[in-house]
């Protein structure tokens, strides 16, 4: 066998699969990726569309990282709320239930094509016709439905069957009336010849041609407010990454105007240093953790960042006074108060990618002719935090998403990043902590169950179940907390982390991909 030649961790087989056919190709880390990109909306397709958005934290082995930004944008003009299709629907993860709002009203400007061709430009070594054909080849083919999609697609099913063209996609052929079940197939044909389209004539043919007139003649005539300006006047934004030192690693993730990097910064800022706890599973530790979450909620608060994110806010957040003021209030402080995926590769000589998408949940319709699952960002809750009909017009959504890199002071780099909501930036604490204070390896790091502290609600995954808490320890940590979940399982709810690493000294790679949400670990 030859040379390594790199390492994925993603949510789905299938598109790990098509990164590692770029690899084996000769391509580098970024045409992997792409290649991932392009097989998430058909491998995975709740969490991800053609028609959502995304981040991806680029770093070449011979150059400056950069952010690329193709998250969605609002529309350039308000409607009326009585004149667009907007209603809510409630998403029942089995011990709690989240409330989504979705139909055509629902629907930002989408950037994932845009990014897919920014990137490529800038990083791409394959041709784009190489990239798209995994996905293209196995939306033609039919993919079977794993366990873990069929389980998120039950979850959001009333949004799945909401409309004909999305019942048409997803409803089951042996049980009418639900959505496709483990092992049945999902066949996106007209995907795969979308995404061998925009291969040959660009993202012009999702921005000014066809597809835009698609996507604008939807929402003229089902209550949407994308025009023709919305689609050719959107661009992606390079950005410099947000970069902090914890300890002796130099973390690189998402900056403003999203809001997960910026949180995941200052929870790590409330902890380093800190030594209470032998290991991670120690009451006093999860106290502390805990308590860093709780701190940072009111820090985002007491910073304006619930109200929108930019880089004035994140410099006061991230000021030496106000860290200053919250680390010395933490005490105690805890006791006061959907879908996305992620892919992370990086390549032999030393180029890494970590990128996270999203479709939110999707907006209940499917694109005619082109088999594309328009999003629903205007109908998320976490990303509206001023409330719903409140964003201003034209502004890039901000994001929990937080692709994440690390540089290791040894010469180590880990990507990683995860889906899951408000969780992402939580599942990502928890990860780095378990890597960098408790010097876990990638599995074990990932593999580790989670806390996630929010509005004054404890939850605790895995208590008492095989490589999960200790219920007697977790009894005593959770005690006093007047609101609490205790989970007696492992969930997606949790997150998903997916990370790779890659030592240059020894050319060895490191990597899992997270089970909550059907992760693979792959080296090619």
């Amino acid at each position: 066998m030859g040379a390594t030649r790199g390492a994925i961790a993603a949510g789905d087989a299938a598109t790990a699969n098509a990164a590692a056919e770029m690899l084996r190709d000769g391509g580098n880390a970024f045409d992997a990726v792409l290649a991932a990109l392009c097989m998430t909306p058909v491998a995975e397709p709740v969490l991800s569309s053609l028609a959502g958005g995304g981040f991806l934290l680029a770093e070449p082995a011979d150059g400056q990282a950069v952010l690329y930004d193709f998250f969605c944008q609002t529309p350039k003009r308000k409607k009326a709320v009585l004149d667009i299709e907007f209603y809510p629907v409630d998403v029942d993860f089995g011990t709690a239930t989240q409330e989504f709002h979705i139909g055509t009203g629902a629907m930002a400007t989408p950037g994932v094509v845009a990014g897919l061709f920014a990137v490529h430009r800038d990083l791409g070594r394959l041709p784009m016709s190489r990239i798209v054909e995994p996905a293209a080849t196995l939306a033609r083919k039919g993919i079977e439905i794993s366990g873990l999609q069929a389980h998120i697609l039950e979850i959001v099913a009333p949004i799945y069957l909401a409309d004909e063209s999305a019942a048409a996609l997803f409803e089951s052929a042996t049980q009418p009336g639900q959505v496709l079940r483990e092992a049945e197939i999902y066949r996106p044909e007209a995907m795969g010849a979308t995404l061998e389209a925009l291969a040959r004539e660009g993202q012009d043919l999702f921005y000014r041609g066809e597809i835009a007139a698609e996507i604008v003649e939807t929402c003229a005539t089902h209550g949407g407010m994308l025009t023709r300006a919305d689609l050719e006047r959107y661009e992606v934004v390079r950005r410099r990454p947000l970069d902090r030192g914890f300890g002796n690693a130099r973390i690189l993730t998402n900056p403003a105007p999203s809001s997960g990097g910026p949180l995941i910064a200052f929870a790590l800022a409330m902890l380093d240093g800190r030594t209470v706890g032998v290991a991670p599973d120690d009451p006093a530790w999860l106290m502390q953790l805990a308590d860093a979450m709780a701190t940072t909620n009111a820090a985002r608060s007491g910073c304006g960042l619930d109200e929108g994110c930019d880089e004035r806010l994140v410099a006061r957040l991230l000021s030496d006074p106000t860290m200053r003021q919250y680390r010395a209030s933490m005490s105690g402080r805890a006791l006061k108060q959907g879908g996305t995926t992620h892919v992370s590769v990086i390549d032999a000589a030393g180029n890494a990618a970590a990128m996270s998408i999203s479709n939110g949940e999707g907006c209940g319709r499917v694109l005619r002719g082109c088999g594309v699952v328009p999003n629903n960002m205007l109908g998320e809750e976490d990303i509206n935090p001023r409330g719903f009909h409140e964003w201003a017009a034209d502004t890039r959504i901000s994001s929990m998403m937080a692709p994440t890199l690390v540089d290791h002071a040894d010469g180590r780099r880990t990507a990683l990043g995860s889906g899951g909501s408000n969780r992402i930036r939580t599942a990502i604490l928890q990860v780095l902590m378990n890597m960098l204070h408790f010097e876990m390896d990638l599995a074990a790091a990932v593999a580790a169950p989670r806390v996630h502290y929010e509005r004054s609600l404890l939850s605790v995954e895995a208590v008492g179940a095989t490589g999960g808490f200790d219920a007697r320890q977790i009894n005593r940590f959770a005690e006093p907390f007047p609101n609490k979940e205790l989970w007696d399982r492992f969930s997606m709810f949790y997150g998903g982390v997916h990370a790779v690493a890659l030592n240059p000294g020894s050319g060895t790679f490191d990597g899992a991909g997270d089970g909550r949400r059907g992760g693979v670990y792959v080296t090619v």
